[in-house]
């Protein structure tokens, strides 16, 4: 008797499952990918104006575009791009999106020179020597001039470190930063030889100060031998072809910007 109760239940809780399963299904969102390179001309910047195949969705705003660029962390247009049902993967891992104005092409490592009534990219706090340029401490402004060696795009200065102390409302320029310095002079690191599947690595003291991806002298602890080594990260260094590889690789990301 007990059996012939338990074979209906076990039929409802398997369609019950199944319903489920495709209600999961149905609410899964309509795969989008990133453009290439995205642009917009009115100032409101849509999923239309980010994704392929936004669809119905494509008029949703994300953000407003008060200058020639504006930047967007990718992680909030995600969620953006779901709660208006698209599926957009991030495959890359990217972190911010520049969008930029339809009208013009990008002008990234131009200088440029303008006056009358021009838009210029201006820093929205005062920074200290040594402090990343974050998305939010760039804003741009109405002035009288740009000058030559004005900062054309947010992109350029972005994730880079004040050379010298930066004040609010000054005009940016790619000549107030340069990559973030993760060794200094003395540290104590650890430098890494890697080649054929063989891992070595050794306690040195740095000889001079480094940005990720440039070369440093180091000095072996035990040996006192000074070698040339590439900046992998804070208290890290590599020697050998996996230093040449890590040195290209920065090369690129910071061309690219």
């Amino acid at each position: 008797m007990m059996i012939m109760l338990l074979r209906p239940l076990a039929s409802l809780i398997l369609a019950a499952g199944l319903a489920l399963s495709g209600a999961a299904q149905a609410l899964a969102g309509q795969a989008v990918t990133l453009k290439a390179e995205v642009v917009n001309a009115d100032g409101l910047v849509t999923l239309g104006d980010l994704f392929h195949g936004a669809g119905s969705a494509a008029g949703v705003p994300v953000a407003r575009k008060p200058g020639l660029t504006v930047v967007l962390d990718a992680g909030a247009v995600q969620q953006t791009a779901r709660r208006a049902g698209l599926d957009w993967a991030n495959a890359e891992g990217l972190r911010r999106i520049v969008v930029r104005t339809a009208a013009a092409p990008s002008t990234a490592g131009q200088a440029v020179a303008a006056r009358g009534n021009v838009e210029v990219l201006t820093y929205a706090r005062s920074l200290a020597a040594g402090e990343v340029v974050q998305p939010q401490d760039l804003i741009w402004a109405k002035a009288a001039a740009a000058p030559a060696d004005a900062a054309a795009d947010a992109s350029q200065l972005i994730g880079l470190e004040a050379r010298r102390p930066l004040r609010a409302g000054s005009v940016a320029s790619a000549r107030d930063v340069s990559a973030p310095q993760v060794i200094a002079s003395g540290d104590l690191i650890t430098l890494t030889y890697e080649h054929g599947g063989v891992t070595l690595s050794l306690q040195a003291r740095a000889r001079g100060r480094a940005a990720l991806g440039e070369t440093f002298a180091a000095e072996n602890l035990t040996s006192r031998r000074v070698v040339q080594a590439v900046a992998t990260g804070p208290g890290q260094g590599a020697v050998g072809p996996a230093a040449d590889q890590f040195m290209a690789q920065s090369a690129v990301r910071f061309a690219s910007r």
